[in-house]
């Protein structure tokens, strides 16, 4: 494929920074600030493609296919932080969503332009770990990514499903994936720079495929995140808080319900409510699809449950 890359719209440049470097420090940052601003309205023009990839997502989760995010550069980092943050936010093991990254883990800490051009490093990743069922999230600014281009090719193949998130509407990359999602920025500050516009506009739309997604399976309650691991004092104090206010007890109860439930808070506000055991806990959210919500109402209250409202 003979790529013409000046015509790409992330390598054009933006006629609004052409002196740049003749602005002072606060000129750069007010135009970059305001040039920030056509991100945040790009994401919000791509929001029903984004609602799409976030049904397909969820479905593709709650049977137990798994989500892979694939990238290079800037894209890709973006995509390993996506799938790192899962785990401790939803609970999710790491193997449900992952992250395949051009260059390898050393090219998250380090530049490795070249990695992008790997293809047949991209095919032997995707060859090793997705399967039928899973869905493959293409991540490249650009739209020409050839790590991406083939790792999307070798899915379809492998009977994934497959999502494209890239800054060009033009993309070639287009045909190989199920759902585009096409966030026009437009061109950089600086020239060609996809780590600014595009890169912002890109962790908003991954955020939104993640957390959404994980709202749909039940792990989020009102606004708390109720699956999350404990793992450090902050989320400690967190899951405490949750279990005290939507378990209805006071502080001290809740480190013992926590305690019980094995560090598990969605289990220790069942517990909770309900006075039942951290099994019979598991059991009621698995009936109810590992909704808190839809546990708590089947669920009866336990009589020394307090009087503190929830959502």
């Amino acid at each position: 494929m003979r790529i013409q890359y000046s015509r790409l719209p992330t390598e054009k440049p933006n006629p609004r920074s052409r002196t740049l470097d003749r602005l002072t420090p606060l000129q750069i940052v007010a135009l970059m600030n305001r040039e920030d601003k056509h991100a945040v309205k790009a994401v919000g023009r791509a929001r029903r493609q984004i609602a799409r990839g976030i049904a397909l997502i969820s479905r593709t989760l709650a049977v137990g296919g798994r989500l892979f995010f694939v990238g290079a550069g800037t894209s890709g980092r973006l995509g390993v932080l996506e799938a790192a943050e899962c785990p401790p936010t939803f609970n999710t093991t790491p193997s449900q969503v992952q992250a395949l990254m051009a260059g390898g883990r050393g090219a998250v800490f380090r530049s490795r332009e070249g990695a992008e051009d790997r293809e047949s490093e991209a095919r032997r990743l995707v060859r090793a770990r997705v399967r039928a069922g899973d869905v493959v999230v293409g991540i490249a600014a650009s739209g020409v990514t050839p790590f991406v281009r083939a790792a999307l090719a070798e899915a379809k193949r492998r009977r994934a499903r497959r999502i494209l998130v890239a800054c060009n509407a033009e993309s070639p990359l287009t045909r190989l994936a199920d759902l585009v999602i096409a966030v026009r920025v437009g061109p950089e500050v600086l020239t060609g720079s996809t780590r600014l516009k595009a890169g912002s506009a890109t962790k908003m739309t991954l955020n939104m495929l993640t957390t959404a997604s994980m709202v749909q399976l039940g792990k989020v309650y009102g606004n708390w995140m109720v699956d999350l691991r404990p793992n450090s004092k902050k989320l400690k104090a967190r899951a405490l808080r949750l279990i005290e206010q939507l378990g209805r007890v006071s502080s001290v109860e809740a480190h013992h319900y926590l305690a019980r439930a094995h560090g598990r808070a969605k289990a220790a506000i069942v517990m909770a409510r309900t006075g039942e055991g951290y099994d019979q806990a598991l059991r009621k959210l698995a009936e109810s699809h590992d909704s808190l919500r839809v546990c708590l109402k089947r669920a009866k209250p336990s009589e020394k449950s307090g009087q503190i409202g929830s959502p």
